[in-house]
């Protein structure tokens, strides 16, 4: 006799409250996004870089700029640290503070 086990993915069993929480956190995140966003569309302004510059710069590509510059993606710490990098700009503060 062949038995067949199928593996579920990890979120199909969500709780209702784990669903109310990963709402919660998808609105925390895309409400740092913007302010990153105003923060870089502030600096390119003042730089004088289009999105196409920027993204020369980044080493990544124009669109993956728009969708940050519009606040629609949720950024690693390495993409923000390019960020800052690029832009010569501080997003994350206070974590040298106390070297």
């Amino acid at each position: 006799m062949n038995t067949v086990t199928y593996k579920m993915p990890c979120g199909i069993l969500e709780t209702e409250s784990q669903t109310v929480k990963s709402g919660q956190d998808k609105r925390d995140w895309t409400q740092y996004s913007r302010a990153i966003a105003v923060l870089m569309s502030k600096r390119m302004s003042e730089l004088g870089l289009t999105q196409k510059m920027l993204a020369e710069k980044m080493n990544c590509t124009q669109q993956y700029i728009s969708k940050m510059l519009k606040g629609q993606k949720n950024m690693s710490l390495e993409t923000i640290c390019k960020i800052e990098n690029t832009l010569s700009i501080e997003i994350i503060k206070g974590l040298n503070e106390n070297e």
